[in-house]
């Protein structure tokens, strides 16, 4: 059995594609490296004040809203800090059918 390896010292070498300009890479390497441009570009937006970026406290993360299921007590809380309402079935219906809630 043998572990072959190649080192790529230059990875994102090229300016304009990012990409390594000795030539070797890997697939991993490849696809990790655009996380590393990615970062140095945001933290870049960041130092020049184009975005601002705050800590937020886990009970505060409204993304959460789309990516998990939440506890109906959560969702509810998060659905009014979205400024979103939540309608029943019949609700949406009625709406749908031209009746005033």
């Amino acid at each position: 059995m043998a572990l072959t390896a190649y080192v790529d010292a230059d990875h994102a070498g090229c300016q304009d594609t990012r990409r390594s300009t000795s030539g070797n890479t890997l697939d991993e390497h490849s696809r990790s490296k655009h996380i590393d441009m990615r970062h140095h570009f945001i933290r870049e937006q960041v130092e020049n004040d184009v975005v601002e970026h705050y800590f937020v406290m886990t009970d505060y993360q409204l993304a959460d809203i789309f990516t998990k299921a939440l506890p109906r007590e959560r969702y509810e809380f998060l659905l009014l800090r979205l400024g979103m309402k939540s309608m029943s079935p019949e609700t949406l219906k009625r709406l749908q059918d031209g009746e005033d809630e």
